[in-house]
């Protein structure tokens, strides 16, 4: 009898183990906290951006152009949803990223960041529209565009994008610079900057430019090269940003009204390739110096402040999404100073595109690939 329930036992491990392989084998020590990777939906084309419906779902981008739900627990609804606007898939373009409005609960509506075509070329579009399930296939409806960057231009690098709403229901869009590096600096061009918006597109009275000469009165922020990763401290209600420089030079800011931040006159980055120096060196008066900065560049793209509480350790860090490597970087803060940065997962889970905090506590990341995945971060034990 005990032979016979020996077996029995080394039949279940081997079925815990094959069966179950997240669970036997994607645990993984990080310097904190002990951590199990689990993959959710999978088979995901090159996903962009995540946002957390109400009850626990999912929306996310794929950057051909589809918008998909995914379920809390991983379930893939096969139809996309409709009524998404057409989306130049071009180099680095396509559709970008996804935000629900602060008062989604009672107006239903969503905000997607895309690559726009018309006269010119492209640029970063934003459309908002209200999200529907009922009678048949998600959709959205009463959809309109609520902001253009302009003027668009031929090209497929740097167009952003993420989208955060602050405290005050102002939606932020991160701009870049469209690999032309002298629009950054100019305040009648869009590209290269951060724009602060109402919820229907129009324009706050006090942000910085609004009533000067020759300025965008959209402009929030300028000298920016390509942001795409964006978050609200959960303290201090400021938006930080993380930008990619060139060959090094990848920044982590904090975002001020009618701050300049260098793009291309300061830069820890070089030129591609040929390595010469960028601008003018790495400082000037009048421009801000980053708050953290790679040297070399790890591509961040992503990021999100721990606010949950499945990981004790980690709350109130700051994790950034790297598409080099493959890895997930968290930044320890003091105030407005890392004192400490930890590099987690290289190799484990791919290039990660987004980084977001689950209601439930968890992490979720995305990974850009031609079969991409939503991957979920949950303590070990």
């Amino acid at each position: 009898m005990s032979r016979l329930v020996g077996s029995l036992l080394s039949v279940l491990a081997l079925w815990l183990l094959f069966a179950h392989p997240a669970a036997a084998r994607d645990v993984v020590r990080t310097e904190l906290e002990a951590v199990r990777i689990v993959t959710l939906a999978q088979g995901l084309e090159h996903p962009w951006g995540l946002a957390f419906l109400p009850d626990g779902r999912m929306l996310l981008t794929e950057r051909p152009g589809r918008l998909r739900i995914v379920g809390a627990d991983g379930a893939l609804d096969p139809r996309p949803v409709a009524g998404v606007p057409a989306v130049g898939e071009v180099g680095q373009g396509g559709l970008l990223d996804v935000a629900l409005h602060p008062d989604f609960r009672a107006n239903g509506l969503i905000y997607l960041s895309y690559t726009g075509e018309g006269p010119g070329g492209y640029s970063t579009e934003v459309v908002r529209g209200k999200l529907a399930e009922s009678g048949g296939a998600p959709r959205l409806e009463d959809v309109r565009v609520i902001f253009r960057q302009e003027p668009k231009s031929r090209g497929g690098r740097h167009f952003g994008s993420r989208l955060v709403f602050d405290r005050q229901g102002l939606l932020y869009v991160t701009l870049g610079d469209r690999g032309d590096q002298d629009r950054a600096q100019k305040l009648n061009d869009l590209a290269g900057k951060i724009v602060r918006l109402k919820d229907d597109g129009g324009v706050p009275d006090d942000n910085p430019f609004q009533g000067k000469p020759g300025a965008r009165p959209e402009i929030f922020s300028l000298g920016n090269r390509n942001v795409q990763g964006a978050a609200l401290h959960p303290e201090s209600g400021a938006l930080w940003t993380h930008e990619h420089g060139p060959q090094g030079g990848d920044e982590v800011n904090v975002i001020r009204a009618g701050t300049n931040y260098g793009w291309p006159v300061i830069t820890y980055g070089v030129e591609y390739v040929i390595g010469t120096p960028i601008g003018e060196g790495t400082s000037k008066p009048g421009m801000a110096q980053p708050l953290w900065k790679w040297v070399p560049s790890i591509a961040p793209s992503g990021m999100a402040f721990y606010e949950g509480n499945a990981f004790p350790k980690w709350r109130g860090n700051l994790f950034v999404g790297a598409l080099k490597d493959s890895m997930l970087v968290r930044l320890e803060l003091n105030g407005e100073k890392v004192v400490r940065e930890e590099r987690m997962l290289k190799g484990k889970v791919g290039r990660v595109r987004d980084v977001r905090t689950g209601p439930d506590g968890f992490l979720y990341l995305l990974t850009d690939a031609p079969d991409g995945a939503v991957i979920r971060i949950e303590p070990a034990g």
